[in-house]
């Protein structure tokens, strides 16, 4: 078989032919597997380029330079290798088939950039390029052998031709799968195997062509005789071509990695544009947090504090009034508290829109400070646009709302101060309208009221006089008790005492209850307060009965909010123990409102309480909302009348049928009853006869210190009725005469009061 003049197949004659042998440089052979294994690197490190381009013409570009830099080193590594060859003839190349084996070079170098392409080929894709890669390697090489000309004859062995093309396929699948491999890799040995990659694709390249040599049998004519070659520059040739490629694979090599670094310099600034644009968009979202209610979207406070000092600077430069309204939803915590939290944030979010429907443009702002507190900031000429404004709230917030199945109606308590007559602040003007929000709150709720000075004052006072507070208790100095005795109608004598405190103020005299107890339970001095009083009450009844009076009886009022502590019962037993006074000598008193605030709870403290000995008793009986299928079920021993049902008595008849129905109702429950508020004969005969077990007021004696006590319990006990009248008690004012000038229905703010409230 014949093929450009090369036979592959047929035999050479066996007659009257000289056959050479030849022999290959070893430093062009080195040469030559240098520039193939620079040549696959070139190829690989293409490959790599074309997968990491993300434009199609960069895409297409890297293809044609890999393929350039494949074939030129494939090539130049065969024309290398053939300077190496040296054969007893002289032998010479012709150009045109040499570069056409150029041209077969290059296709199968494009077809292999064409086939590293496409990520996704499975193994029959690669095998298949592989095969067509192979055959146009093996065809360049044997275009470029057909190229040679001499006075010898060339013939191929059959099997060392087929293993050269094996050899071709076999490399160019290996060249696929490396490429395909090494394309996405990345680390630090990276590199590394890419080089040795190169060297193994180097040595798969030079073996496919000198087993092609191998193939090669030179046999020269019949009667021919070798002819020495002339002197030769292969050397030359073989460094000056392997110069050439090195120098334009190299470029094409420091240009991809040029390209490489642009590229990543691409990268590094688009993802610092990228996380700028996720700044920019954390920052909004900070803002956004910083500055606005989640629940609601509406601004937070520190939003509205933002632009309530822009507005201040506003109206101050040009002149203008400004208006804070301070809203606070009545009654919201039952609503957490019967329904839930997600049915409370579900009606602010119903409250939010009814505030915002109410307001009148963009300029009025809408804030939620947290919970259920809400505030507006509204330009205004006049103080009654910001009443109007607030009406309009409150009726906007009267509409019927639909929630949890149930149709209910909120209202809302508003305090406003206004800029620049109540401040010129943030801090003093909001300040201000939470002041007048509390004297709302106070009022009753669902009502509206501006700030004036006098809240101030107020306010100033409290906290002067809660400071105050704090250090009395924590010094024990200022605070003492004052005692009240309660008549026996039955045995005509003293048994039990009322203990009331009073505060000996350094500026501002002797203060009753009314003006301390509030300031006390709104800072969380009232369970304090309430054990001093426990503690030194104990006390005074054990110096009570090392003076002879071992019968007498203490009541203590307790605070709703002290009734709620478990500790109760404990801080009692304490006192009582360290007093050395017996449990039965002790007596609680607690409102009915307290009682019925929470009744399972109270329950078990009261029975606590009562498993101690100390005897219980409801106070101001009347004035709450008793349950009496409750009250039967409370350990009580005593029932007190409430002043105001006795202090009309006997002008008011209601009152009377009232009290009768009281007493029968109390004794019926086997409960004693104390009647306070006496202060006349009339009322005293009228609760004798009603059958009152214990009667307490003015008519027996005000409130006195322990000291003055013992006089005031001696010159009572010693009356054989309580209608007569001695000169010790009037010089000391401890009885009422019958002249109604000297004890007046009404007693002043000095008179005795309990922990709580006003107690006569």
């Amino acid at each position: 078989m014949e093929w450009l003049g090369l036979l592959f197949i047929t035999e050479p004659p066996r007659s009257g032919q000289v056959i050479l042998n030849g022999a290959h440089d070893p430093f062009l052979v080195f040469l030559a597997y240098l520039v193939a294994c620079v040549g696959s690197f070139a190829t690989l490190d293409m490959a790599e380029r074309v997968g990491h381009a993300e434009k199609i013409a960069s895409k297409r570009l890297w293809r044609w330079v890999g393929a350039g830099c494949l074939a030129g080193g494939i090539w130049a590594m065969h024309f290398i290798s053939m300077l190496a060859f040296q054969a007893p003839v002289e032998i010479h190349y012709q150009l045109p088939i040499t570069l056409l084996s150029l041209l077969f070079a290059l296709t199968a170098s494009w077809l292999a950039m064409h086939t590293l392409s496409h990520p996704d080929l499975n193994f029959w894709q690669y095998l298949r390029a592989a095969v067509w890669i192979g055959l146009g390697i093996a065809t360049m090489h044997y275009v470029g052998m057909a190229a040679m000309r001499s006075v010898a004859t060339a013939y191929y062995n059959p099997a060392w031709f087929v293993l050269s093309i094996v050899i071709a396929i076999g490399a160019s699948l290996a060249a696929l799968l490396i490429s395909s491999h090494l394309r996405d890799g990345t680390g630090l040995y990276h590199p590394l195997i890419k080089f040795t990659a190169s060297l193994v694709l180097g040595a798969g390249i030079v073996s496919m062509h000198f087993t092609g040599m191998a193939a090669l049998t030179l046999v020269l004519p019949t009667g021919s005789l070798p002819m020495l070659p002339a002197e030769n520059n292969h050397l030359q040739l073989g460094l000056t071509v392997a110069i050439m490629a090195l120098l334009i694979i190299g470029s094409c090599i420091s240009a991809a990695l040029a390209d490489k670094k642009l590229q990543n310099k691409e990268h590094d600034l688009r993802r610092v544009n990228a996380l700028l644009s996720q700044l920019d968009q954390a920052r909004m979202s900070l803002q956004q947090v910083a500055h606005y209610d989640a629940l609601t979207n509406l601004i937070n406070r520190r939003g509205f504090n933002q632009i309530f000092a822009e507005k201040l600077i506003e109206k101050t430069n040009e002149g203008g009034m400004l208006a804070v309204l301070f809203l606070d939803i009545d009654h919201f915590k039952r609503i957490n508290d019967s329904l839930g939290h997600d049915a409370g944030d579900e009606l602010l979010k119903v409250l939010a829109n009814h505030i915002k429907s109410s307001v009148r443009s963009h300029d009025d702002v809408v804030a939620r400070f947290g919970g259920d507190e809400f505030c507006i900031l509204i330009g205004l000429h006049d103080r009654e646009e910001a009443r109007h404004m607030a009406q309009r709230i409150m009726l906007k917030m009267k509409d019927p709302i639909e929630l949890s199945g149930r149709r209910m109606v909120m209202t809302t308590s508003i305090g406003i101060s206004l800029f620049p007559e109540d401040g010129k602040t943030c801090e003093e003007l909001l300040k201000n309208a939470d002041l007048a929000l509390y004297q709302s709150k106070g009022s009753g709720r669902n009502s509206l009221h501006f700030f004036s000075s006098n809240l101030r004052t107020r306010a100033t006072m409290e906290l002067q006089l809660e400071e105050e507070l704090r250090h009395a208790l924590r010094e024990d100095t200022g605070l003492m008790i004052h005692y009240q005795p309660i008549y026996d109608l039955k045995s005509g004598q003293v048994t039990k005492l009322e203990a009331l405190i009073r505060w000996q103020h350094p500026i501002h005299g002797l203060l009753t209850p009314e003006r301390f107890i509030g300031i006390a339970e709104a800072n969380g001095l009232i369970a304090e307060l309430d054990n001093w009083v426990l503690r030194k009450a104990c006390e005074d009844l054990g110096e009570l009965s090392r003076h002879g009076c071992e019968a007498l009886k203490i009541a203590v009022n307790c605070s709703p909010l002290n009734l709620a502590r478990e500790e109760l019962a404990d801080e009692i037993e304490y006192a009582l123990r360290v007093a050395g006074v017996a449990p039965e000598r002790l007596e609680l008193e607690v409102t009915e409102n307290a009682l019925m605030g929470n009744i399972a709870n109270t329950l078990m403290l009261l029975r606590q309480i009562r498993a101690l000995g100390v005897s219980l008793s409801i106070d101001d009986f009347g004035t709450g909302y008793s349950s009496l299928a409750y009250l039967k079920r409370l350990p009580l021993n005593t029932l007190k009348i409430d002043r105001s049902f006795i202090q009309d008595i006997p002008k008011a008849t209601q009152d009377m049928e009232i009290v009768q129905a009281i007493i029968v109702m109390a004794h019926t429950l086997h409960l004693q009853v104390v009647t306070e508020g006496v202060e006349t004969f009339e009322q005293y005969d009228f609760l004798e006869r009603q059958g009152s077990d214990f009667v307490q007021g003015y008519l027996l004696s005000r409130p006195v210190p322990l000291e003055e006590l013992r006089p005031v319990l001696n010159e009572i006990n010693q009356r054989k009725h309580p209608h007569t009248v001695s000169p010790l008690s009037l010089a000391r004012g401890t009885t009422a005469l019958t002249s109604t000038d000297l004890f007046p229905k009404s007693p002043g703010p000095h008179a005795g009061a309990s922990i709580v409230r006003p107690i006569h």
